[in-house]
Formats: C-alpha cells, sequence, structure tokens
C-alpha cells in the first residue's frame, strides 16, 4: 500500500496507510474489548506488546491539566521508549520514505500520524523528510518524551531564563525574552529519549532533519486552546545581538543564551496526517 509522507510516496509496512489525497485529520485507533459469545470465533486485534505497555504506563503517569509526572513514572517511560523500535508501530528503515536518496528538494512538508489521544496525554509520530523542520514552539504546561524511532536529526532547545533578568538586561520595553540554551547537537537512532517539562529540559524546541525521520512524541497534556495550551512560534537571535552594559552575570557563558522572539505560525509548520493503522492500543 502506497502513501504520501511528506511529499514522498512510501510503501508502509503492516501500519500506516497512505492516501492519494492530503489528510487533515486523523483518526484514534482504539480497540474495545469484547465479550466472547459461546460458539463464535472472535478475530483478535493486533496488538503490540511494546507499544500496550507504553499505553498503560502513560495512562498511570499523566493525571491531567497542571501536574507534573513524577521522576519514577517519566524514568518507567523512559525505559519503555529506549526499548521500543519502529517495529512496534508498524514502521521499518526499508521503507522507502526512510532511504537518504529520497530528498524533498523543494518544501519538504512534515507528516503526522495520531496513535491515541485523550485529554491527559497523546501518542503521535511525526515524520521529517530530509530538510524538514518543525519549527522553533513551546510546550505550555507540557511534559514531553520524544523517542527517535529512525533517522538523524538535529535538536535545537531553550528553557526560559526568569523574565526580570530579561528586563534588566535589556533595559527597556521589548518584545524579546531570554532563554538558555538546553540542546543544540545532532541525534541519530537508536539513542535515548528525550524528556521536556513545563520549566525545564528544553520546553521550546526545534527538529531539523539531516535524513528522512521518525518520531514518536508521549504528550501530556496535549495542546488545547480552551485550556490555555496553544502553540506558540519563536525566531532566536544570538545573545550578543543585543549588547549593553549589563552582563556581568552572564558573560562567561553569553553562547549559551539567546533572545527569542515571539513569531506567528511559520509557513513551514504547516503538517499533513496521515491515518495510523499500525499495531493497535487496546482499551480495557
Amino acid at each position: 500500500m502506497k502513501e504520501d509522507i511528506g511529499g514522498v510516496s512510501v510503501k508502509m509496512e503492516d501500519g500506516l496507510a497512505e492516501k492519494n489525497e492530503k489528510v487533515g485529520y486523523v483518526k484514534r485507533v482504539i480497540i474495545k474489548k469484547k465479550k466472547h459469545c459461546h460458539g463464535s470465533k472472535v478475530k483478535k486485534p493486533i496488538s503490540n506488546k511494546a507499544l500496550q505497555k507504553l499505553f498503560v504506563s502513560c495512562m498511570e503517569t499523566f493525571k491531567g491539566p497542571d501536574t507534573v509526572p513524577s521522576t519514577k513514572h517519566v524514568q518507567n517511560l523512559c525505559h519503555i521508549l529506549d526499548n521500543m523500535k519502529p517495529e512496534d508501530v508498524g514502521l521499518s528503515k526499508d521503507i522507502q520514505f526512510f532511504k537518504e536518496e529520497n530528498i524533498v528538494k523543494e518544501n519538504p512538508r512534515v507528516t503526522y500520524s495520531t496513535v491515541y489521544k485523550c485529554d491527559n496525554f497523546s501518542l503521535c509520530i511525526f515524520f521529517l523528510p530530509t530538510n524538514g523542520v518543525i519549527p522553533l514552539h513551546n510546550h505550555p504546561g507540557m511534559t514531553v518524551l520524544s523517542k527517535l524511532l529512525l533517522g538523524q536529526m538535529h535538536i535545537k532547545s531553550y528553557d526560559w531564563v526568569d523574565p526580570d533578568v530579561s528586563h534588566n538586561l535589556l533595559n527597556q520595553p521589548s518584545q524579546l525574552r531570554l532563554a538558555k540554551l538546553k540542546a543544540n547537537k545532532v541525534f541519530t537512532s537508536p539513542c535515548d529519549t528525550s524528556v521536556l517539562y513545563p520549566n525545564t529540559g528544553g520546553n521550546i524546541h526545534e527538529f531539523t532533519a539531516i535524513t528522512p525521520c521518525a518520531v514518536l512524541d508521549v504528550i501530556g497534556p496535549p495542546y488545547s486552546k480552551d485550556d490555555d495550551r496553544d502553540c506558540s512560534y519563536y525566531k532566536d537571535h544570538l545573545y550578543t545581538a543585543f549588547p549593553n552594559g549589563e552582563i556581568a552575570e552572564l558573560k562567561e557563558e553569553n553562547d549559551s543564551y539567546a533572545w527569542l522572539e515571539e513569531i506567528e505560525m511559520p509557513e513551514n509548520s504547516q503538517m499533513d496526517g496521515i491515518e495510523y493503522l499500525g499495531p493497535q492500543i487496546i482499551e480495557t
């Protein structure tokens, strides 16, 4: 079965299926256990132990808005994700999309597929073609675990510095806010799961694909405009681009800071959605 991921025709294996048209919204695939009728044959849903284990752990971990998971729960999720393989969500490095020769030369678009979503958390796979970008954006009040399943990706991330420090350094009203660089390096799968929290861990981040990539994100709670968890986008400026005489406290590390300016949603933030048809989650 073939589909268009990020503008590239790919063959899906036992999972993600693509259609000729773009899919605006992704269906949630949930199977509820049904009582077996005596004498009848009931076809069992295709599930995956690792994915099911991840789902159960998420149910135990995420308790809703304004809550941050405990260290123990996050460590457990990291352990599960660290051991997950592409095949656990119906992917394979042999799929044509992940071949390095498949370079989208113009406007590489990111594609996503929602595995599961509820009020407390969501599981989502993002597909980035070579040079595809998920622009610098935040995760208000959210805890996010990211597992790079396939490919090589550059990740840049920031955390906010105290607003009073930003104001004192600029010494004037400004739309800029100071942030500390938390990560600025290349990750190659398989690698450890990365974790960001509402105020730490690189809550504002940007993904840039060096090769075709697939990233599984566990997001708790999901974005919600109604609950003031809308996504904001930013442009980063060199810390030295706005010099002044009050930088003594940061002088030794000024290359680890940047000024972030909130911007309108970038054109390259638009994504295409496809239905998830991989191993299914069984909701009991």
